[in-house]
């Protein structure tokens, strides 16, 4: 009978060891959020978009999700180690200059943006698009923008991957980027999409 409850015991805390390192790995919500946050902080809050809507209440939620969002609940409170994984940090101080510097050279590049001179690639950087939208006395202006823009940003991913301890994350930190600088791009500005095709948004 002791065996029997020793072996129970034993394979809960090996299916519970299971559900907690189901959530090690690359923590996508997270490393969103936190693009998001540098994103803005960068660019600033974009005046044009329409403020976001409050979370839905349980109340008006359907009962299928209603089950589901307890159900995630439950989970949550099952397992709440798995949950101080699911972070990422971006404050060390070599972020921070990074961030600083993109964020000093933002307004400069806004215009080349905003003219279509400059687009966002489907690989978390900037391309001079069309150089016969720069005036030519600054075309090299242009061209060392988006030049340094990308060593920073190259640099950023990077340091990103480092800082959390997991620089294998780097190419996933590059592609949840390359989607966020899209989604928070202003209106009007040019992105490739994974065709490689031009698109405005």
């Amino acid at each position: 009978m002791i065996r029997w409850i020793t072996t129970g015991i034993a394979a809960g805390s090996l299916a519970l060891a299971a559900c907690v390192t189901i959530n090690v790995y690359f923590p996508a919500a997270a490393a969103e959020k936190a693009a998001d946050r540098i994103i803005e902080d960068i660019w600033g809050p974009d005046q044009a978009a329409e403020p976001a809507s409050k979370e839905q209440s349980s109340l008006s939620l359907p009962a299928g999700e209603m089950m589901l969002a307890a159900l995630r609940g439950t989970l949550d409170f099952v397992v709440p180690a798995a949950e101080a994984q699911a972070d990422i940090d971006v404050s060390s101080p070599a972020i921070r200059a990074l961030t600083a510097s993109m964020k000093a050279r933002a307004a400069d590049l806004e215009p080349f943006f905003g003219s279509g001179a400059v687009g966002l690639t489907s690989d978390g950087l900037v391309e001079l698009r069309d150089a016969n939208l720069v005036p030519l006395a600054d075309r090299n202006r242009a061209r060392k923008l988006v030049s340094d823009e990308n060593a920073d940003r190259n640099a950023l991913y990077g340091e990103i991957a480092n800082a959390n301890g997991h620089p294998e994350w780097e190419s996933d930190i590059r592609s949840t980027f390359a989607q966020r600088w899209i989604a928070n791009a202003r209106a009007g500005w040019y992105y490739k999409k994974g065709s490689g095709d031009w698109a405005k948004k």
